[in-house]
């Protein structure tokens, strides 16, 4: 039996598949599908966890099983740690997402440093866009976000930091 599926079909379906931790993005918006490949009989999807030791891995490989096998499509989800993930992985529309949502999106590694250990302005605030903030957790929500608060609005907000 012959099962090749059109890769835009596939990946459509891989962009409605919600992050479990931050679910206004996709696995696709955040860059965790490093390959797909398809022999007759079966779709291979690998994925990178964002950080080593990530929880919600397993939770992502059972939303892209149950999603593809609930549109008759045999799917297998494997892990690869090599390359490791990086912040550079999540797409523009992944970065404007998490910034309507709420969460500042990662700056650039020189620049997270900087913010990170307070030395420097340069985490926006989601709220009003003032750069007057300052480091209040580095850690916030979940391990891979800081927690940051603006000088100007007063309001507290995540800050996803750059790996």
């Amino acid at each position: 039996m012959e099962m090749l599926i059109d890769n835009q079909r596939i990946i459509n379906i891989l962009e409605k598949i919600p992050d479990p931790e931050i679910p206004v993005l996709s696995v696709m918006d955040l860059g965790i599908v490093r390959n797909i490949s398809q022999s007759e009989n079966e779709i291979l999807i690998t994925i990178t966890p964002t950080y080593s030791g990530c929880p919600a891995m397993d939770m992502i490989k059972d939303d892209i099983i149950d999603n593809f096998h609930r549109k008759g499509i045999k799917v297998t989800v494997q892990y690869t740690l090599s390359p490791p993930w990086t912040t550079d992985w999540l797409s523009e529309k992944g970065k404007r997402k998490l910034k309507e949502y709420g969460i500042a999106p990662p700056v650039n590694p020189t620049a997270n440093k900087k913010a990170l250990l307070n030395l420097e302005k340069t985490i926006s605030c989601t709220h009003c866009g003032s750069i007057n903030t300052e480091i209040v957790s580095q850690f916030g929500s979940t391990p891979c976000k800081a927690l940051f608060k603006c000088n100007d609005c007063l309001e507290p907000f995540d800050y996803f930091k750059c790996l």
